[in-house]
């Protein structure tokens, strides 16, 4: 499934999804992919994930999509040279 990151606190350890159908997902730090627990502000990022309904539902598997994560460049200068 795919769905749209509301908010995530890494202190708490845990945060919300809303999915393609407009259904609120809850997710813990342990349900998202190895190295893919958000460091800063995740909100509005496309992320990709398994639903499962054992007990309240839940999201599991969650990782975010390449095309989304928002990069900064740098210009550097050079120094010299030729």
């Amino acid at each position: 499934m795919q769905g749209t990151m509301l908010w995530f606190n890494r202190d708490k350890g845990h945060g919300y999804i809303r999915t393609e159908a407009g259904e609120r997902l809850y997710v813990e730090e342990s349900g998202f992919c190895p190295g893919e627990v958000p460091e800063g502000r995740c909100k509005g990022l496309t992320v990709a994930f398994e639903r499962v309904d054992e007990g309240d539902a839940h999201a599991v598997g969650v990782t975010f999509e390449v095309a989304d994560v928002p990069r900064r460049a740098r210009m550097r200068r050079s120094r010299g040279g030729v």
